[in-house]
């Protein structure tokens, strides 16, 4: 009895060591701001997100893709943020911080359970959540999913735990429940039925026996896991249409460059995981930069741990499982199926590694074994790793501080690497400092031509110095990227128009409807032209008319500006007590939003219109 309740003390001591490691590590993001790195589309950009927690936002959720994803929960948790939040940023990171407690600690309660061996469980825990690699997906707002599928990858191994110890179809349900919960928080769980079908094998040793009996066994195991399994395909197939769009540079990649980098990858990660230096948010991928002699090292390491690994499996059976649970785990992102530009990610190894910490935690116990003084000597060891760890993971959060801070820290420690070129770019641009950020940005585009947002950044910081030729090189090359990008579209259509450019501008907007026809912008946009234009050749009063209308109606009539186009298309096509009419709502509309110079404008249209004559607009000129 003494023992046991010692024992509770001990674990309870552990967990609570757990959580103030963490926040010794990833408290100082509670002072951190948003970052411009997918913070922007992920949460505070994003209009369905910042609205807040409701019914119909749940119901978006899960019928929407959320930043080329399908993970509702995650969805669900930003939303729940910004309710509870608005867009406090430190309270942001604090969900994420608490999150990741939750996964560290619920880490060492499913190994301690599996494999009864507290302090091993303990030290696996402890690396898993200072490791300096865990920074990107914990200090990183966006990363939410990471921490929660962590937490549910956890609770699947302890209902898994749960399940085995005396199986049933509610203990089953139960773990279905929690895994179905893991997907819909990020996708990468869909190898999750493998690491459980290793983890059969060891450390819960469900397969055993002569070899026939482990066949059977097996094929068992593998039935039992059919649910599962399928549930893996489905999220498989929904993240495939999901990221359909981000998936196109596939396609510009050869299998072959994808099998190399994914090679080189994996090692990658396991010398990260020795050595945590040089970290940074973005790794460009190598593309055919890769030497052969690297590639070849590479793929006779992967081929020798695991025969080694195999070799072993019945001495040694934690390294085949955590061997394949790190190999197995990091398929879906190795890059086999390329999903944007970056060679490899920290926040890729947030569960993988957890295998590798498990099989070097027991192989170096074992190795250890006859020594006299192994205790003494492993704790004084597993101190000074967790405190270096602690230490490099504490430097490594504190560049996540803000967007400038982090993008420098990239450029210092990567090559080539136009995406922290654009991201620092953005930073100055904002900040005023438009020759630093058009320097930055041509050097992104200089390095990846194809880099859509570079060339936006840039034309809109050419833009600001009054380069308007220089901007509409770059938006025109935008337009060849991405040639239904109507925010574009729209953009450069003014442009032209303020250029005298203006039949050039109403192709662009006509371009727009063209993709949206529903789209309000453009109309009213070409209902001025139509209207107002100077050049005969380019008016049509029945065209801005309806367009006019049409933009009213989708404003839903709380838009002043509007009343003005519609007037003037009225006027147009001389039906003048309508435009008349029109313009005094306009000009009432203003009054009540505190818009005084519309109004006044439209009381001088009005007049205008009391005469019987058109308005036209001279700064419409047709060059």
């Amino acid at each position: 009895m003494k023992t046991t309740l010692n024992r509770c003390w001990l674990i309870v001591g552990i967990c609570l060591s757990l959580v103030v490691l963490v926040w010794l590590v990833f408290g100082q993001t509670l002072w951190y701001d948003f970052i411009n790195y997918d913070d922007p589309r992920y949460v505070y950009e994003n209009t369905a997100i910042t609205s807040g927690l409701s019914i119909s936002g749940i119901a978006w959720a899960f019928t929407h893709i959320h930043s080329m994803n399908w993970h509702p929960l995650t969805t669900i948790s930003h939303m729940l943020d910004c309710q509870l939040y608005g867009l406090n940023a430190g309270w942001h990171h604090f969900t994420n911080v608490f999150l990741h407690t939750i996964a560290a600690v619920l880490l060492f309660l499913a190994l301690q359970q599996m494999t009864g061996a507290v302090w091993r469980s303990a030290f696996v825990a402890a690396v898993f959540a200072i490791h300096p690699l865990r920074v990107e997906s914990v200090a990183w707002i966006a990363e939410r999913k990471d921490v929660l599928s962590g937490v549910c990858f956890m609770l699947t191994l302890l209902a898994y735990i749960y399940y085995t110890r005396a199986p049933s179809l509610g203990r089953y349900l139960t773990l279905t429940l929690v895994f179905v919960l893991g997907l819909m928080s990020k996708p990468m769980l869909v190898t999750l039925p493998l690491v459980l079908l290793i983890l059969d094998y060891w450390p819960l040793r469900r397969l055993g026996g002569s070899a026939s009996d482990i066949a059977h066994q097996s094929l068992m195991r593998v039935l039992e896991k059919i649910p599962l399994i399928a549930f893996s395909a489905a999220s498989s197939f929904v993240t495939l249409l999901a990221q359909k769009g981000a998936v196109g540079w596939t396609e510009q990649l050869p299998v072959a460059v994808r099998i190399n980098n994914a090679a080189v990858s994996y090692v990658m990660y396991v010398w990260q995981m020795l050595w945590p230096v040089r970290l940074a948010v973005f790794y460009p991928h190598p593309e055919h930069r890769l030497s052969l002699a690297t590639i070849i090292f590479c793929l006779l390491l992967l081929i020798s741990i695991t025969a080694v690994a195999i070799a072993l499996r019945k001495q040694r059976p934690y390294l085949i499982t955590g061997w394949l649970w790190y190999l197995g785990m990091l398929v879906p992102v190795i890059g086999l199926v390329q999903v944007g530009w970056q060679g490899r990610a920290d926040r890729y190894t947030y569960l993988p590694q957890i295998g590798l910490y498990i099989a070097i935690t027991w192989a170096v116990a074992d190795m250890t074994g006859l020594w006299r003084r192994q205790r003494a000597i492993l704790s004084a060891a597993a101190i000074l790793v967790i405190g270096a760890f602690t230490s490099c993971a504490w430097v490594q959060t504190s560049y996540w501080r803000d967007s400038e801070t982090l993008f420098r820290h990239a450029l210092a420690v990567t090559q080539n690497n136009d995406v922290a070129e654009n991201n620092l770019g953005i930073v100055f641009l904002r900040q005023g400092k438009v020759d630093e950020a058009i320097s930055l940005l041509q050097a992104a585009v200089d390095l990846r031509p194809d880099n859509s947002p570079a060339h936006e950044n840039l034309a809109k910081a050419l833009l600001q110095k009054g380069q308007v030729a220089d901007a509409l090189i770059h938006y025109r090359k935008l337009l060849q990227l991405q040639p239904d990008n109507i925010e574009v579209h729209n953009i450069v259509g003014t442009v032209l128009t303020q250029q005298n450019r203006v039949a050039e501008g109403v192709e662009e907007w006509e371009k727009v409807l063209a993709i949206q026809p529903e789209n309000g912008n453009a109309m009213s946009n070409l209902a001025w032209v139509f209207a107002t234009c100077p050049d005969a050749s380019l008016r049509d009063g029945p065209k801005a008319v309806r367009l006019a209308e049409q933009a009213l109606r989708l404003s839903g009539g709380r838009i002043p500006i509007l009343f003005r186009t519609l007037a003037a298309a009225y006027a147009e096509s001389g039906d003048f007590s309508k435009a008349i009419q029109t313009a005094q709502q306009g000009m009432e509309l203003a009054n009540s939003q505190g818009n005084p110079g519309l109004a006044t404008e439209l009381q001088g249209n009005i007049a205008l219109y009391q005469q019987q004559q058109p308005l036209r607009d001279p700064s419409l000129t047709n060059g």
